[in-house]
């Protein structure tokens, strides 16, 4: 009788999207909507970019958390920074709709391609090929999502901004890193230009977040305690949308494929600007770096195409720097270095590269019969719970994309401390990576969190999983990818690569595996804050 109530509700929320037969090859809602109807929703796409210049005293590769770090405090230093980000450069506007639904997602949410699968197990797509702002690099096992746009994973990222307990970060960290210098010194800075903080109780209270007052009491009533989490959101526009001043984007459940009003405080509203305020850093946005290498006189060679919003190759060009910082992210970051490597084109790389890669511990977990709300659910999570029955693990209080109505629906992310890691392989013959995430994950981090799902749906009287959209648990995907250059293993305590003087990496590559159960997005940022830092100060 619940599945037949489960399929009759989903039925009725998702009849206005239009749902094919779940046989069929699916479409939910989003349809081709042409390129031209792209460019007439947001023609700023097509503005020309900044062209880079032939020579720069630094390249910065990427522009997410620790790209951007790195590149505002060199230009404040006084140094001439040049950053090249593959994806495009959006714009804000509180009535337009700058990006795509998470639900009804077209062209606009997806790097060159034409199919996605989001977080509750139903298909998106087909869609236009475009230049998207998340790419979900897909490996034989394992799915990745990682962004392409100005701002990085700032702009699909669901905002949580915090650090990890001590205890968890030193298991995850194994000595590398000394949490006492973080917490003292690199969060507070990377906090204070990120400006995340809890949500407040009049939004909380809001009809769109009934769904995580629901998430908070079943949690109670399993003996968890859930405690508040930093969200970087601008919660005045939140109040905008939600008394109407403002064209609805977090209340209504959009968030992996950006927030057109700015109610998301991505990188594009703190570190970005203030880098290009100094005059010292230049943005090239739609310029695609295709591999690295050094020259004869010791600069280093970059390999870059600049690309349409479509993806067409414009124009290929080399350019030279004196020092090179990668910042594409631990995927973009280790196929660089992997590349190279496997070339010859940087000769001095070591044994590490490629290896000490994980999720992070990251799996989705639903529940579905819940009480149903008369509106969607919001993406700004509210809390999170941590037990260590098993593997340690956190829950955060997530959200299902933006459908009509809310269907009764519990989403929760789950994040684990698990030792699972994988290497990159690199073949030359077709300049690709794989990776060697096993078959079916991690059992430990499924049953771990299946444990603490069934716990809360027991409590709150609701079914695990969403058959036949979703599974209890998924840990096929990860938005969390870290490691595969490695702190200690392919660079010094400091990022810098060893074997390669003037060569860094200041992203997620460098972490090894796993932020402590936490997002990794402040530890990103205060890492390369430290990091940069100390270079900078080395006079490096």
């Amino acid at each position: 009788m619940k599945r037949r109530q489960l399929l009759q509700l989903a039925a009725a929320g998702l009849v206005g999207l239009t749902v094919p037969p779940l046989a069929t090859a699916g479409r939910v809602g989003a349809l081709p909507i042409g390129v031209d109807s792209i460019r007439s929703l947001v023609p700023e796409l097509w503005a020309d970019p900044p062209r880079p210049p032939d020579h720069s005293p630094v390249i910065v590769i990427g522009s997410g958390f620790g790209a951007s770090a790195a590149a505002l405090r060199l230009a404040q230093a006084g140094t001439d920074v040049t950053v090249l980000e593959r994806g495009l450069r959006w714009p804000r506007d509180p009535r337009r709709e700058i990006f795509t639904a998470d639900m009804t997602a077209d062209g606009r949410g997806l790097w060159r391609q034409t199919s996605f699968t989001n977080i509750t197990g139903l298909p998106v797509g087909p869609v236009d090929y475009f230049g998207g702002v998340l790419d979900t690099t897909r490996y034989e096992n394992l799915s990745v999502w990682r962004a392409a746009a100005v701002g990085g994973g700032s702009v699909v990222y669901t905002g949580v901004t915090i650090a990890p307990d001590r205890r968890y970060f030193d298991l995850s960290f194994g000595g590398r890193l000394g949490y006492d210098e973080m917490e003292r010194t690199w969060y507070p800075k990377a906090r204070s230009m990120l400006q995340p903080s809890i949500m407040p109780a009049d939004i909380y209270n809001s009809p769109s977040f009934t769904h995580s007052r629901v998430w908070d009491d079943h949690a109670r009533r399993a003996g968890f305690t859930p405690e508040p989490v930093d969200g970087n959101w601008n919660w005045n526009v939140v109040r905008d949308e939600i008394s109407g001043h403002s064209r609805p984007s977090a209340t209504v459940g959009a968030s992996t494929f950006g927030n057109s009003n700015g109610a998301k405080h991505d990188l594009t509203q703190n570190y970005i600007p203030q880098a290009e305020a100094t005059g010292r850093a230049r943005v090239c946005h739609s310029h695609e770096v295709a591999s690295i290498g050094t020259e004869s006189s010791g600069r280093y060679r970059v390999e870059v195409r600049r690309l349409s919003p479509e993806g067409e190759v414009l124009e290929i060009r080399t350019l030279t720097c004196d020092k090179l910082v990668l910042g594409a992210g631990s995927i973009g970051t280790t196929e660089l270095l992997m590349r190279a490597q496997a070339t010859g084109a940087l000769a001095n790389l070591n044994e590490f590269v490629g290896r000490g890669w994980g999720t992070n511990g990251d799996a989705t977990m639903t529940r579905s019969l819940g009480p149903i709300a008369a509106v969607s659910q919001a993406s700004p999570c509210a809390s999170r719970i941590t037990d260590e029955t098993n593997l340690p693990l956190t829950v955060e209080n997530w959200y299902v994309p933006g459908v009509p109505t809310d269907l009764g629906f519990l989403a929760s992310l789950g994040m684990t401390i698990d030792p699972l890691r994988a290497d990159f392989r690199f073949d030359t013959a077709t300049d690709s990576m794989s990776l060697s995430w096993p078959k079916g994950g991690s059992r430990d981090t499924v049953e771990s969190l299946r444990a603490v799902n069934n716990r809360m749906a027991q409590a709150g009287r609701t079914v695990v999983s969403a058959e036949p959209f979703t599974r209890d648990v998924d840990d096929t995907f990860t938005a969390h990818p870290l490691g595969g250059a490695v702190l200690g293993d392919v660079t010094d305590s400091y990022g810098r690569v060893k074997g390669h003087p003037g060569l860094y990496v200041v992203d997620g590559a460098l972490i090894p595996g796993s932020t402590g159960a936490a997002n990794p997005s402040l530890t990103i940022t205060a890492l390369a804050e430290r990091n940069i830092a100390k270079i900078i100060a080395d006079g490096e």
